[in-house]
């Protein structure tokens, strides 16, 4: 054997495993599945979930914070942290909301960027609650 034969048909071996369209190669360039009727009722359904479970922690979150049995006129009277209360439900979850929408139908694992979006909306929730429990 020829010791320079090895290497021409190593160099040809390299040349026949290179793809011929260097876009094709790698998961990257494949392109997503269509999605069906049944995966974009999905989707809407998971939109209408996630819109309406931001609408209940815009409206009721403040209103639970405050919310106090014991006071006189059942809310809460000196609030320590008031603007941060009202940032975050002004400012966060809204954008939550909306990053979540967004993120379900560009995305092709919808249901995970919903289940992350629904956490952070109970999140969001608590960190209300917790804003509004800590009285003066």
């Amino acid at each position: 054997m020829e010791p320079n034969s090895a290497a021409a048909s190593g160099s040809r071996d390299a040349e026949s495993d290179a793809p011929a369209d260097s876009t094709a190669a790698g998961p990257v360039a494949q392109s997503p599945h269509p999605r069906t009727a049944a995966e974009r009722i999905g989707l809407l359904f998971l939109a209408a979930v996630v819109l309406g479970f931001g609408a209940v922690v815009f409206v009721f979150g403040p209103l639970m914070a405050i919310a106090c049995s014991s006071c006189q006129d059942g809310v809460r009277s000196p609030i320590r942290f008031e603007t941060a209360l009202m940032a975050t439900d002004l400012v966060g979850v809204p954008m939550t909301t909306l990053c979540t929408l967004v993120t379900i139908f560009t995305v092709q694992r919808a249901a995970r960027a919903a289940g992350i979006g629904l956490g952070i909306l109970l999140l969001l929730l608590l960190v209300q609650l917790g804003l509004g429990q800590a009285a003066a």
